[in-house]
């Protein structure tokens, strides 16, 4: 069974892994550009397109979950079938945010309260990002199909490269041809449309008995796409409320004023997005697995998968425990060469370090109950969670300052993966099966 979950967790942990080493990069240019100025528009720029992207972080996961529990009861066509209808709800996505983004980026450059210099340069970030859309929400729904079909190396592959692609390009747009930020932003365009064009091709290369099962009118029917929606729906609340409350984090920032405190929570925020990252290599092995068994009905292998990934999470955990204690400042000076940011970040590493410990549970969890499709819960505990976020946040602000808003997100995270162990009853609602299938599926 660990050989299983290892075969899964390690390349969704190296994909996993580019991706806040391409924010790190990102933020890492902009520090060289303009000190605390660009390294915040970066941030607002970059919590924008959170705010849009891991809104459609849903088409991910549930694809991901429903391709699982297909390819788990043997049923190939309809792995085949997901495919599509996922791709037509990430280009219908991608269309409307083209269409829109005019309106969508005045709106969002205005609600997180970036004004003077830096909302010129977020402008000029987003007005060029954004051509990115149908190529970022595609790539949602062919690595969610991927993983759902237990294969984890081909997303790795492609992140590995798309992220090469990424860097290098940011480079020689911003420095060599003086781009600035927007060359930050156009380098991810370009890597978004390779990572696109090498994932189609690897799809096309691999899968050619799925590609002749696939039925485009059975894809499209009215009743299955109802229930790809149905899932969806749960898993799209959920992951709104969640992004809500991490841009919130980086508008708080912004709102204060003060580009020192706006900069260091930038840079700390990516300390815990790293581990983040990691951790969710677990995950996405549980949102496979978790759907693989519960297809099969498997519930025996399902619980021990469960026990040993549990595990292997925690191991993760304390592993950035110790080097956030033991490197935490050193890392930070990889960010930035500002002595006044380094010394701030120190008054807050704290908060960083203790995060893993308490944020490896509920992002575990995350992945086993969308494999389950047990999105209401999902959506449910982060509804919780969210209004202690910010009923904490709001009740502390007057007196511990930009402490109440890092308060805010442990508590945050402590009440959600108590939430959701509440909720599905200690994960004891995976295993109960009402006529013959598993009860919420």
């Amino acid at each position: 069974m660990n050989r299983q979950i290892l075969r899964l967790a390690i390349p969704n942990i190296i994909s996993n892994i580019t991706i806040p080493i391409l924010g790190m990069a990102d933020t890492a240019i902009a520090g060289r550009l303009g000190g605390e100025s660009t390294i915040g528009a970066i941030a607002i720029g970059t919590a924008i397109f959170g705010f849009i992207y891991w809104n459609c972080a849903f088409i991910r996961m549930g694809t991901s979950g429903m391709t699982a529990q297909a390819y788990g009861a043997g049923d190939f066509r309809e792995t085949g079938n997901l495919l599509i209808r996922s791709l037509a709800v990430s280009l219908g996505i991608a269309l409307l945010l083209l269409i829109f983004r005019h309106h969508l980026g005045n709106f969002t450059i205005w609600a997180m309260k970036a004004g003077g210099d830096i909302k010129e340069d977020v402008a000029r970030y987003f007005f060029v990002r954004i051509w990115a859309a149908p190529a970022t929400v595609s790539l949602y729904s062919i690595h969610g199909w991927f993983i759902g079909m237990q294969n984890a190396k081909l997303p790795m592959l492609v992140a590995i490269l798309q992220n090469i692609v990424n860097v290098s390009a940011s480079i020689v747009l911003v420095f060599p041809m003086g781009m600035g930020i927007a060359g930050v932003a156009l380098g991810t365009v370009i890597s978004q449309y390779f990572g696109l064009g090498l994932s189609c091709l690897l799809w096309f290369m691999r899968y050619r008995e799925i590609r002749a099962l696939i039925d485009l009118k059975a894809a499209l029917r009215t009743k299955p796409m109802l229930r790809f929606f149905d899932v969806n729906k749960d898993i799209f609340l959920r992951t709104a409320l969640n992004v809500l409350v991490y841009t919130f984090f980086t508008r708080s920032s912004a709102a204060t004023g003060d580009l020192l405190i706006l900069a260091t929570n930038s840079i700390l925020i990516q300390l815990f997005t790293f581990f983040s990252y990691m951790s969710d290599g677990f995950a996405y092995a549980a949102e496979a697995i978790t759907g693989r068994f519960t297809g099969a009905r498997d519930f025996f292998r399902l619980r021990k998968a469960i026990k040993y990934m549990f595990f292997w999470s925690l191991g993760i955990a304390l592993l950035f425990v110790g080097v956030y204690i033991i490197f935490g400042s050193r890392i930070v000076g990889i960010f930035t060469d500002s002595a006044e940011i380094i010394s701030t970040a120190r008054h807050y590493l704290g908060w960083v370090i203790i995060v893993p410990l308490i944020g490896f549970a509920p992002f575990l969890m995350d992945g086993i109950l969308i494999g389950a499709t047990r999105t209401r819960i999902l959506r449910n505990s982060m509804f919780i969670a969210a209004a202690a976020f910010f009923c904490v946040y709001y009740i502390f602000i007057p007196s511990l300052g930009n402490n109440a808003l890092w308060l805010a997100f442990v508590v945050f995270l402590v009440v959600r993966g108590v939430s959701q162990y509440t909720l599905s009853d200690r994960l004891k609602i995976l295993y109960r099966v009402e006529g013959g299938r598993p009860t919420g599926i």
